[in-house]
């Protein structure tokens, strides 16, 4: 049976993907700080066979005396508002986190993956976005604490991949969405529904007009697995290259609730990219991959996993 360190594993897609790697009959090492992450996304893994759950910081001297085959890296805030909560963090995960993760799969020879994102085109002005596009980021913005971590993470793994010869895969995720969301994470699609869900105003930074991509999570830990399995090095996009409007998805989202929830609109933040769609021609041609799962199926799967949420609420 293979062996898998999953980093954040407790996290929304770190905690899918031990349900698949599992699934797949991988034995699952589940690594995660807890501090975006959730226990409650693993607890039906905890106590089961095959898998075993580890509470450390990835930063932090990392030890694993199990034999490892592969190692999924996705330790890290990874939503506005937790990486400007924890900014010092997010910094030191992709970069202190990602030379320990690397280290690791280097003396285990260890295939290893990088779950890296879309942020690293920063406001584009290349649309969509193709891997081949370097990108516009503001290094000292606020969102730069995020941006300029997971570039550098990048950096760091195609160094291990060239000078040390590590087995190394690039995951660029755009924005995924699905159950297991944390209902305060700050995410347009987790915002939204449980806005709607509570009666409350939708809350739209700037004028809605920015585009976003929204990848259900089955679709998009199909296409990380693909990508695991493949012999490509270098980074692939994932994600959903139907284009939305953020007010187009507020509309949606208030459909799909129903209620009389109105739009409140408030100011854009500083670096808010205004435009997100990811050219996943690589994806297609090299993996064989592309979303099936349309985004009102996803939404309603999205918004079942809410209601339960609220209904089991003390």
């Amino acid at each position: 049976m293979p062996r898998t360190l999953i980093t954040g594993g407790a996290g929304f897609l770190g905690s899918h993907l031990c349900d698949r790697l599992i699934r797949e009959g991988h034995q699952v090492i589940c690594l995660d700080n807890l501090i975006t992450g959730r226990i409650e996304n693993i607890g039906h893994l905890i106590g089961r066979g095959g898998f075993r759950f580890v509470k450390q910081d990835v930063t932090e001297y990392l030890q694993i005396d199990d034999p490892l085959d592969c190692i999924l890296h996705f330790a890290s805030p990874a939503s506005p508002v937790d990486y400007q909560r924890f900014p010092i963090q997010t910094l030191k995960v992709g970069s202190l986190g990602t030379h320990k993760a690397l280290g690791l799969a280097k003396a285990k020879g260890a295939r290893f993956l990088l779950a890296s994102t879309s942020e690293v085109y920063g406001d584009p002005l290349v649309h969509p976005q193709r891997e081949d596009y370097w990108g516009n980021v503001n290094p000292i913005g606020p969102r730069g604490v995020y941006d300029e971590a997971k570039r550098f993470a990048e950096a760091l793994t195609m160094a291990y991949h060239r000078f040390h010869g590590v087995e190394t895969r690039i995951a660029r995720i755009f924005n995924s969405y699905g159950p297991r969301m944390r209902p305060d994470d700050g995410r347009v699609v987790s915002n939204f529904i449980n806005q709607a869900l509570g009666g409350r105003p939708l809350t739209i930074y700037g004028d809605g007009s920015q585009t976003r991509s929204f990848c259900y999570v089955s679709d998009m830990v199909e296409g990380l697995y693909r990508l695991l399995m493949s012999d490509e090095v270098e980074p692939v996009n994932l994600g959903n290259p139907k284009e939305f409007t953020v007010i187009e998805l507020a509309h949606l989202v208030r459909r799909s609730v129903g209620g009389g929830s109105h739009i409140e609109f408030h100011p854009l933040p500083v670096d808010d990219p205004r435009v997100r769609q990811p050219d996943i021609s690589l994806a297609r041609v090299r993996l064989g991959w592309e979303p099936a799962v349309e985004i009102e199926q996803g939404l309603a799967l999205t918004i079942d996993y809410f209601q339960t949420l609220r209904r089991s609420a003390p």
